[in-house]
């Protein structure tokens, strides 16, 4: 007999990977009132609920505006650990198996945090979190596009001693009036060292950031892309060569990407084939983890099971894991829908 479930329950169960993480933007108030306390450092809240009370935003700069102010508390290799490894505990408890996640090195390293510090903290965690929770991670490092290319290059070449640990590089902070174009030839040079690419694009900018993310940086994979659906031309080529997109519904509507998640693409996406994926973004800013945007997203969107069941295979195929392992969790996947 077929076991009858709710789709809350099915979602927080189904096995899934999160593309889509930046690991400051998982630094929970409480966690941060800790640090700050721990290495003498004056936040401009007096409260747990004042900082959350703060989280009301109109745009993706006024996000960035107090996510920076968050990430001055994190000054030690524990603390980056301590970050690390709370959103690794998290996110395993919510059945992800596998993380890809982001870390802005400039943030820190332009505040004098040194890049051996970050990445230390960061990449022990992920050791702890797949000996102790078995689950694994790559690491993407993630440019600022606010800031310079040669800031770029620097970060670029203070990466090399831990090439092997880092599975790609990214590309986020503010979009708008920052077009891929203006770090082509640092993508160019990072490709040509092994790194896998990916970019923001198409979550505030244009559907042209997609199409230049695409042919100029040459991507593997979109993040966000939520402009996509403007162009027919571009979703047949997402289509055609399975160029995923990273899609981060509570955070779209936090930033007021789209006005209710009623109007959220992800559906839509999935309807024209694209392998759309949902993740958490920035968790501890826009109301929850990566089973919270499920859950919200499906009662918004009437998304069926088996449009969860793709978005959990999506999860993994888009991923940077090898074909092998791939197929070991798509299989999981199966043998847990075939279950209903």
């Amino acid at each position: 007999m077929k076991k009858l479930i709710s789709i809350d329950n099915i979602i927080s169960n189904m096995p899934k990977a999160e593309l889509h993480l930046h690991i400051e933007g998982s630094l929970e108030p409480e966690l941060m009132f800790q640090l700050a306390k721990k290495n003498n450092i004056t936040l401009p809240f007096s409260s747990v609920k004042e900082i959350k009370d703060a989280y009301n935003f109109n745009n993706l700069q006024e996000f960035l505006d107090i996510y920076y102010q968050g990430a001055d508390v994190l000054v030690t290799e524990q603390d980056f650990y301590d970050l690390t490894l709370a959103y690794l505990k998290k996110a395993s408890e919510q059945n992800v198996k596998h993380v890809e996640f982001f870390f802005d090195p400039q943030t820190h390293t332009d505040r004098g945090i040194s890049f051996e510090t970050v990445f230390s903290g960061i990449y022990k965690a992920t050791l702890e979190a797949e000996r102790e929770l078995g689950i694994t991670s790559f690491i993407i490092l993630s440019f600022l596009r606010h800031l310079s290319e040669e800031k770029a290059f620097e970060t670029l070449e203070q990466s090399l001693p831990y090439k092997d640990k880092i599975i790609a590089i990214g590309l986020d902070s503010s979009e708008l009036g920052n077009p891929p174009e203006k770090f082509e030839r640092v993508y160019k040079k990072a490709k040509e060292l092994g790194f896998k690419l990916v970019a923001h694009a198409g979550e505030e900018g244009p559907v042209d950031y997609i199409w230049s993310a695409v042919n100029v940086l040459k991507i593997d994979r979109i993040d966000h892309g939520n402009a996509s659906l403007k162009d027919a031309d571009l979703v047949d080529y997402l289509v055609e060569n399975k160029i995923a997109l990273t899609t981060c519904p509570l955070s779209n509507l936090e930033l007021k990407v789209v006005d209710d998640l009623k109007n959220h693409p992800i559906k839509k996406m999935l309807d024209k084939g694209i392998v759309a994926t949902i993740n958490s973004d920035d968790p501890s800013y826009f109301g929850g983890y990566i089973n919270e945007n499920f859950i919200e997203t499906t009662k918004n969107l009437n998304l069926s099971i088996s449009d969860l069941k793709q978005l959990s295979i999506n999860s993994f195929e888009a991923s940077f894991l090898n074909e092998e392992k791939k197929k070991y969790w798509i299989n999981e996947v199966d043998e847990y829908f075939n279950s209903f």
